[in-house]
């Protein structure tokens, strides 16, 4: 691998491990410092070979987000944590914009299915019914009254919705490989792009 090619690689690297880690806080709203490197690593589905390596790497880049403007750190009850600001917010919803962006491209089908399924209290309707509009908004396809169907990868994008509108646990997503009926979700996407 060339010289060129190498450093992009490390910067495409660096940006999603920045990526994580600012969703992570986002998430949160706010977290110890300790706390965010194991949750951007499961954001990300991987875990280091040096994991004190990846401590001075990861206080590395909080530092960046940080001189950024994306976090700032406060101390709370003796522990230093992370908050993400206005700023970080707006970086995270223009990356949820690029991922829309992506998302909205047609890619070969992999032959599975993405289901998104939420449990949201009627106290909260407001927000469950922001979360309807932009699931239709997506493209995504409505199986059941709380369950939506999409045959792309749509994790990142999800997470950035769930992060936006703190919904933690009431929302899953799935990976499903056979579908009973699918016919007509099948017809919904497009017979071309479907086998």
């Amino acid at each position: 691998m060339g010289k060129l090619e190498d450093e992009a690689r490390k910067r495409r690297k660096l940006g999603a491990v920045q990526q994580a880690m600012l969703l992570s806080i986002g998430l949160a709203g706010i977290m110890t410092v300790a706390m965010i490197a194991p949750n951007a690593l499961q954001l990300l589905g991987r875990v280091p070979n040096n994991k004190y390596g990846f401590r001075n790497y990861s206080a590395s880049i909080l530092s960046q987000l940080a001189s950024s403007g994306d976090i700032v750190f406060e101390e709370r009850r003796g522990r230093q944590c992370a908050r993400i600001t206005e700023s970080g917010k707006r970086t995270l919803a223009m990356r949820g914009f690029m991922l829309l962006d992506q998302l909205g491209k047609r890619k070969r089908w992999d032959r599975r299915w993405r289901v998104i399924v939420f449990d949201i209290p009627e106290k909260f309707r407001a927000t469950r019914d922001t979360l309807r509009a932009l699931m239709h908004r997506f493209g995504f396809y409505q199986l059941q009254q709380s369950v939506w169907i999409y045959p792309h990868d749509c994790e990142d994008v999800m997470a950035l919705v769930k992060a936006r509108l703190k919904l933690g646990s009431s929302v899953r997503y799935m990976i499903v490989e056979k579908l009973e009926n699918d016919r007509d979700v099948k017809d919904y996407f497009g017979n071309s792009s479907l086998p």
